[in-house]
């Protein structure tokens, strides 16, 4: 009676910390790891790819206003020029990072949520099957050696002990086990999934004012330069 109380009473409580800790671990670790790589490549990706789009549209828009004033075509060589430097840094600006972003939101996810999830599951698993084994073991047989010694039944009481630690033992490490390993990746895969969703809109929504302000200057330069031309 006192053995089953006692070991409801130890199984709630510590059932109750290892989930409060497993989950408090996974989250905060997916979250750091997740967010931090994700904003270092993206920062470095758009740095190197803004730089080397700018020196590709300064060159084409050289060329061509060089090329086509040979044949006094200015107003078209300006035309092609802008709206080639506008079209090219629009369309590869969306096209790379939204490809990048989707592809390492993807890739960090699975790989972070798999990483994680195994490294905890088997940290926390050894370490509460290793404690289980030995706190149960020793309690189980001192509780029934000296209660069952009373009655000189020693026999019994050894064989009730080993067989009462194995018993509880193998299916309390089961049941953890599985249990954490299914709450832990459906949790995880929902969390990350969310956190996608929530990178991805604010991107686009970054994207789209950047070539709305980068149209609005295009059309601003092409008049300004013509009633420059025209007073001169």
């Amino acid at each position: 009676m006192y053995i089953a109380v006692y070991l409801n009473l130890f199984n709630s409580l510590f059932k109750s910390v290892h989930i409060y800790l497993s989950i408090y671990l996974s989250i905060y670790l997916n979250l750091f790891i997740s967010i931090y790589l994700s904003i270092d490549l993206y920062l470095l990706i758009s740095i190197y790819l803004s730089i080397y789009l700018q020196s590709i549209y300064s060159y084409l828009s050289i060329y061509l206003s060089i090329y086509l004033s040979k044949s006094v075509h200015i107003y078209l060589s300006i035309y092609l020029s802008i709206y080639l430097s506008i079209y090219l840094s629009v369309y590869l600006n969306l096209f790379i990072s939204i490809y990048l972003s989707i592809y390492l939101s993807i890739y960090l996810s699975i790989y972070l949520n798999l990483f994680i999830s195994i490294y905890l599951s088997i940290d926390l698993y050894l370490l509460i099957s290793i404690y289980l084994s030995i706190y149960l073991n020793l309690f189980i047989s001192i509780y029934l050696s000296i209660y069952l010694s009373k009655s000189v039944h020693i026999y019994l009481s050894i064989y009730l002990s080993i067989y009462l630690s194995i018993y509880l033992s193998v299916y309390l490490n089961l049941f953890i086990s599985i249990y954490l390993s299914i709450y832990l990746s459906i949790y995880l895969n929902l969390l990350l999934i969310s956190i996608y969703s929530l990178l991805q809109t604010n991107v686009l929504k970054y994207l789209l004012r950047h070539t709305l302000k980068t149209r609005k200057r295009g059309i601003r330069v092409i008049p300004s330069f013509f009633h420059n031309q025209g007073s001169l």
